[in-house]
C-alpha cells in the first residue's frame, strides 16, 4: 500500500466517522460498554485469582519433629525441609511455642492446664508454592529423617484449586462470548452507516474500483471508532475500578476482601482494551462491507 493510498485511506475512514455522527456514536457507546463489560469480567477474575493465592499462602503444612529430640536438632533439619521443590519456605515452632499458643486457644479449659512443654513437638510451618502438589510434597517430607508426621489439609487445598479453576472458565467463556457479541453488534451498527452508501459503493464496483480500494476506508473507520472506544472505555474502567476498590476498603463488613490496585494493572489494561477495541472495529467493519461489495 502507496504512502498516498493510505493517506487517502485514514483520511476518508476519518470522514465517514464523523459525516455519521449519530451512527458512529451509537457505534462508540455500544463498543464502549462491551469492552467495560468484559474489562469488569476481566478484573473480577485476576482479584479472585489473586484472592485464591492469598488463600493458599496460608493454608500450610506442618511438619512434626520426632518426640526427644532436641531444639538444636529440630532446627538442624531446616536446611532439608527448604530442599524439598515445592517448599517456599518454613517457620520453625518450638515445643514451648506450640504449648503457648495451645494454651491461648483453650485458656478457659481447666483440662489442659498444667500440662509440660515437653510433652509438645517441635514442629516446622511450611508453606507451599503450589498447592496442587500437596500429596507429593507431603511424601518427601514424610521421607525425611527426623520428621515424625505431616498434616496437611488437602480437602481444603483441593477446594481452593477447584474454585479457582471453576471461576477461571467461567470468565474465560464469558469474555469470549461477549467479545464475539460486541463483533456482531458493532458489525451491524456500521451496516446501517454502510447501507446509507450502498448506491455508491456500487458505482465505484461498475467504473472499475477493486474491492480493496473499497473495503479500506471502512476498515480504518472501524480501527478508528475502535481505538476511540478504547481510550474512552479504559478512562471509565479506571473511574469505576477505583470507585469500587475505595468501596471494599472503606467497608467493614467485606474488609476481608483485598483488590489489587490498578496502578499494577493498568499497562494490560490499556494494552488489552486497545487491542480488542481494533479487533472489534476492524472485524466489525469487514463483516459489515463485505455484503455490497458483492455487486
Amino acid at each position: 500500500m502507496r504512502g498516498r493510498n493510505l493517506f487517502y485511506f485514514a483520511r476518508e475512514g476519518a470522514y465517514n466517522m464523523f459525516s455519521h455522527g449519530f451512527m458512529s456514536f451509537a457505534a462508540v457507546g455500544i463498543t464502549v460498554a462491551c469492552l467495560l463489560i468484559m474489562g469488569t469480567f476481566t478484573m473480577v477474575a485476576i482479584n479472585i485469582n489473586a484472592m485464591m493465592e492469598d488463600l493458599e499462602n496460608q493454608n500450610q503444612m506442618l511438619a512434626f519433629v520426632e518426640m526427644g529430640m532436641s531444639e538444636e536438632e529440630a532446627r538442624g533439619l531446616e536446611s532439608q525441609l527448604l530442599q524439598v521443590p515445592n517448599v517456599s519456605g518454613v517457620t520453625f515452632i518450638s515445643n514451648a511455642q506450640a504449648a503457648e499458643e495451645f494454651r491461648d486457644r483453650y485458656e478457659n479449659e481447666e483440662l489442659y492446664t498444667g500440662i509440660p512443654d515437653s510433652n509438645y513437638r517441635h514442629r516446622y510451618a511450611i508453606n507451599l508454592k503450589d498447592i496442587g502438589r500437596i500429596a507429593e510434597t507431603k511424601a518427601a517430607l514424610d521421607a525425611i529423617p527426623g520428621i515424625e508426621d505431616v498434616r496437611a489439609a488437602e480437602a481444603e487445598a483441593q477446594g481452593f484449586i477447584t474454585i479457582r479453576n471453576v471461576a477461571g472458565v467461567v470468565c474465560v467463556v464469558l469474555i469470549a462470548v461477549l467479545f464475539v457479541v460486541s463483533i456482531f453488534i458493532i458489525a451491524n451498527t456500521i451496516k446501517l452507516t454502510t447501507f446509507d452508501r450502498r448506491d455508491e459503493i456500487a458505482i465505484m464496483k461498475m467504473v472499475g474500483a477493486t474491492n480493496g480500494f473499497i473495503r479500506w476506508p471502512f476498515v480504518f473507520e472501524g480501527l478508528l471508532l475502535g481505538l476511540f472506544s478504547a481510550v474512552i472505555g479504559f478512562f471509565l474502567q479506571w473511574g469505576l475500578y477505583e470507585a469500587i476498590a475505595r468501596s471494599v476498603a472503606t467497608n467493614d463488613t467485606i474488609n476481608f476482601i483485598s483488590v489489587v490496585p490498578f496502578a499494577g494493572l493498568w499497562h494490560y489494561v490499556a494494552g488489552i482494551f486497545a487491542a480488542a477495541g481494533m479487533v472489534i472495529g476492524v472485524g466489525g467493519s469487514l463483516s459489515a462491507i463485505r455484503r455490497f461489495l458483492q455487486v
